[in-house]
This record gives C-alpha cells, sequence and structure tokens, in this order.
C-alpha cells in the first residue's frame, strides 16, 4: 500500500496556505523540490514535535501533465469549474501547486514555508499567500463554528483515500479544493442572532443543527448535505481557517476541503451557487464572496519522492511544454472518464 501524504489530523491553531505557478522549463527542478517536502518538514518540525508541524502537496491539471509526461494521471484531476450563478459567481484562478501547512504554532508554518520557497527557488512562484489562525473554539469570523461534520476515526480516511477500485495507479491519493472568501461583516453583524442562525442552519452558541422541518433550504448546511445514488451521504474533510487584515478591513475564511472524489465537494459548490429545487442559492453567499478557486490531486508521498519515470522523460517534459505553447492546447481539460457529479445528488 503506497504511503498517503497525511491528510486526517485534527484541526490546527495555525495555517499557511501557499498557491504557486511554475516557471516554463523548470518542471524538472520542481520534481526534484517535491521529492524532498518530507525531509524539510522532518528537518524543522523536529525540533517542536509537539507543534505537530504537517504540510500537504497538491498538484494541479495542467501542471501534473508538465510534470510528469507520459505518466498516468488521477482519474478525477480536472480544472475546477467557474460557478456562475445567476446571482453570485465562484472563479476558477490560476494554480500549479498547493502547500497546505499546518501546525500548532505559526512560527513553525512560517519556518516550513520559508524553507520550502527557498529550495524551489525561481522555478515556481507563490500567486497566493494566507495566513490562517483558529478563532476562540474553531470558529470562523462570522461567529460559527466550522467543520463539525468532519468525519472521525476510519470514515475520515474512507472519506478522502482514493481506493484501489477507484483509481489503482494512485490508491492512497486524494483530491482538494481550496477557495479564499471575504466576508461583509457590516452586513452579516446588521442581521440578528437568528436571522444569522438561519442562513447558516446552526444555533450559534451551541453549534446544534437545526431540525430539518425549522432548517431553511437555503441553509448553507441545507445545500452541503450531499448523498450518492444510495442515499448514502457523502463525507469531505474540511480544515478551513479564517484570515484577515484589521487596518485593510479584510476578513475572511479559507475553505479546503478533501475528499476521494472532487464530484462530492463541486456539487456542494454547484447547489450553493446555482441553488435547487427549493433554494436560489446559499444564503451565506450574500454575505461572503469567493475570490479564488482551485482543484488539485494530492498524490501519495511515494509518488513524490520517487515517481515512475520513463526513458527521456525529461526530454518529453520540455518537448511537452513546447507542443503545448505552439499548439495552444489547453491539457487541464478533464480527461475522457474523468468523475462528474452525475451519480451525486443533494439532499436538501
Amino acid at each position: 500500500m503506497p504511503e498517503s501524504q497525511v491528510i486526517v489530523a485534527e484541526p490546527s491553531a495555525a495555517g499557511i496556505f501557499l498557491v504557486l505557478l511554475i516557471a516554463p522549463g523548470r518542471e524538472s527542478d520542481v520534481r526534484d523540490a517535491l521529492t524532498e517536502v518530507g525531509g524539510v518538514r522532518r528537518s524543522v518540525g523536529f525540533r517542536v514535535p509537539e507543534a505537530r508541524l504537517g504540510c500537504v502537496v497538491g498538484i494541479g491539471s495542467e501542471a501534473w501533465d508538465r510534470l510528469y509526461p507520459g505518466l498516468p494521471r488521477p482519474a478525477a484531476l480536472h480544472e475546477l469549474p467557474v460557478y456562475e450563478g445567476p446571482v453570485h459567481r465562484a472563479p476558477s484562478t490560476p494554480g500549479d501547486l498547493l502547500m497546505h501547512i499546518r501546525a500548532e504554532r505559526m512560527d513553525m508554518c512560517f519556518e516550513l514555508a520559508q524553507r520550502l520557497t527557498e529550495r524551489l527557488g525561481d522555478a515556481a512562484t507563490v500567486i497566493d499567500e494566507v495566513h490562517g489562525f483558529r478563532s476562540f473554539d474553531e470558529r470562523d469570523l462570522l461567529g460559527f463554528v466550522d467543520g463539525t461534520e468532519n468525519p472521525e476515526g476510519q470514515g475520515a480516511v474512507q472519506a478522502v483515500m482514493v481506493t484501489e477500485a477507484d483509481d489503482p495507479e494512485f490508491t492512497g491519493s486524494s483530491y482538494v479544493i481550496v477557495q479564499k472568501y471575504l466576508h461583509d461583516l457590516t452586513a452579516w453583524d446588521a442581521l440578528t442572532t437568528e436571522e444569522q442562525e438561519r442562513a447558516i442552519g446552526r444555533t450559534k452558541l451551541s453549534d446544534l443543527e437545526m431540525a430539518d422541518d425549522v432548517k431553511p433550504p437555503d441553509s448553507h448546511i441545507a445545500l452541503n448535505v450531499i448523498e450518492d445514488e444510495h442515499g448514502e451521504e457523502q463525507d469531505i474533510m474540511r480544515f478551513n481557517l479564517p484570515f484577515g487584515s484589521v487596518g485593510t478591513r479584510e476578513f475572511g475564511t479559507y475553505f479546503i476541503g478533501y475528499a476521494k472524489d472532487p464530484a462530492v465537494i463541486e456539487q456542494m459548490l454547484q447547489n450553493m451557487f446555482y441553488g435547487t429545487d427549493d433554494a436560489a442559492h446559499d444564503r451565506i453567499l450574500d454575505f461572503s464572496t469567493a475570490i479564488t478557486g482551485n482543484l488539485f490531486a494530492v498524490p501519495t508521498v511515494d509518488w513524490l519522492e520517487d515517481p515512475p519515470s520513463e526513458p527521456g522523460s525529461d526530454a518529453v517534459a520540455d518537448a511537452g511544454a513546447s507542443a503545448r505553447e505552439a499548439s495552444g492546447s489547453d491539457p487541464g481539460d478533464p480527461p475522457d472518464g474523468s468523475l462528474g457529479v452525475g451519480s451525486l445528488r443533494s439532499a436538501s
């Protein structure tokens, strides 16, 4: 069984989310750097083991073809669609690599982020950097507990890990979708507590989910319950963190969701932005605006540290990059047979 990256973990007190672009022609350098991520993490984390320093690496659809030309690609890897709802929009933004760094101390996160970007050098450029923090008892800046419905134990592993039956080439891998949301706290704070609770679908103080006959169909929770064709609820793992800047009055939540099939999260986004038969859109979107969006594959440690090789792979990589530039083709288009959302339905 391949060694998986450590996705399932307790919520952390701090996190840094880095999205990077790979410089043209520097794919070989990035591949080499990715083989060393685990060693760099161990070097930094060994000094304060109780800080539980971790780092998950994700690779975007177009970047996968550049980094590993001629090799298999994860079956469900594709670029995140744009969700252009009647009222609200979620963009799909550039991103080749994701580094999800987390620990109990921000200094540990910062040290690892610094060392990893130094190792990458000018082979990759950080285009989005968010420093997240734990807010009181796991609450977001809207004042509600975030992540309550994360599965636990073996259920968490089953929710995020690709099995051999799913994709034999990538057993033990996963997928992750990230979005940066900015909140209009002035408008949100103008609501009564009861109105806020109806928008979320939970009580604010006790964090209890509303009964189905009370919960509004356009509440955030109602639109984020997804079932498969057999009526089985589909779980994901969220490790969201709040972030902000008091000087610029920027307040937000960095959404990060892991799943064995990104179609589950994509169905949630479909419900949120396009609505359902019972709801025009997710009520929370009237106060929270998505400004970034990416989908990444999370390969196993084995793949990152020792990817399968083909003769002349570096030459193939250079040739592939040149061919794409010449043709203008988009290797990020979803491959034939990629998993879609047709077998999933909202349980709202």
